[in-house]
């Protein structure tokens, strides 16, 4: 899908130092030039960095460009996640990343919270606000790695788009049969909200390789081989993971992807390197 339907956007993380502020600040105005559709900002296991994403949030808003907060509902009652919604909802943001999001290391079962689910967060928020806001949920190409098998993962990404789900991003992957698979799959059993490709750009192998293993993230074996191949040379790694990567999005938008959604982690380069390599803003 090239046309004007396609959308693209980019997650963000909250930093917790001044010079990761600025950095940030740097990237979404850098970012924002290529007019995106909105940026995402990431939540902290059990609102770990609850703080922080106030402030990314606040400051992104303020800047008039359009916001998609994380929101995680373990380890937080239903008190506290409406009390998060309302002060969004009073800053004029309307779309929102419904997760069920990890509890914080150390945390013991009983911190879970009072919803266990991302279903029931979403249902939450359609029994509190309606249609207030836009809700994004996550899907998984390559199955949920705590997921006992594909179709009971399935299951569990229908029962967040009955309760109320608009569209969903993607864990990244990189391998485009598999999103293909998992849209042929979801179309089956009349799962018919937007599916949008989250899409992680390669700068650092063992950083890569670390996010993967933790995330169920494949990495293809010859690309892995490569990238290994190359020892400490960054440029070659990011040179490489760059020509992979912007691959990967063509025969996505090919494959109809209704847009992108880049995990920049807070850099503006390489999201751009693949950006200008698909020529996307001649698309707009």
């Amino acid at each position: 899908m090239n046309d004007k339907s396609t959308t693209f956007s980019f997650e963000l993380f909250p930093p917790k130092t001044e010079k990761g502020i600025a950095r940030l600040h740097d990237t979404v105005t850098t970012l924002n030039a290529h007019h995106p559709a909105f940026f995402s900002v990431t939540y902290g296991a059990g609102g770990s960095t609850q703080s922080n994403t106030f402030a990314t949030v606040d400051w992104v808003s303020g800047q008039g460009i359009d916001i998609a907060p994380h929101l995680s509902c373990i380890g937080s009652t239903r008190e506290e996640i409406i009390e998060i919604l309302s002060r969004y909802e009073a800053q004029g943001i309307d779309r929102v990343v419904a997760l069920r999001g990890d509890l914080p290391s150390g945390a013991g079962a009983g911190s879970m919270g009072e919803l266990n689910h991302a279903n029931e967060l979403v249902a939450l928020i359609r029994e509190h606000f309606g249609a207030t806001f836009h809700i994004e949920v996550a899907a998984y190409p390559e199955m949920h790695p705590q997921a006992a098998n594909f179709d009971h993962d399935l299951e569990n990404f229908k029962r967040k788009v009955d309760a109320g789900a608009d569209s969903a991003i993607t864990q990244y992957f990189y391998n485009a049969d598999a999103y293909a698979s998992f849209i042929d799959a979801c179309e089956r059993r009349r799962i018919e909200i937007p599916v949008v490709p989250g899409i992680m750009p390669i700068t650092n192998f063992s950083n890569l390789v670390r996010f993967s293993d933790a995330c169920g993230a494949e990495i293809p074996r010859w690309l892995r081989k490569r990238l290994e191949g190359y020892g400490d040379d960054i440029d070659s790694i990011r040179s490489l993971g760059t020509e992979a990567v912007t691959q990967l999005c063509q025969q996505l938008l090919e494959l109809g992807a209704p847009g992108l959604h880049f995990y920049t982690m807070n850099q503006a380069e390489p999201t751009l390197a693949i950006w200008e390599g698909l020529g996307i803003d001649s698309r707009a």
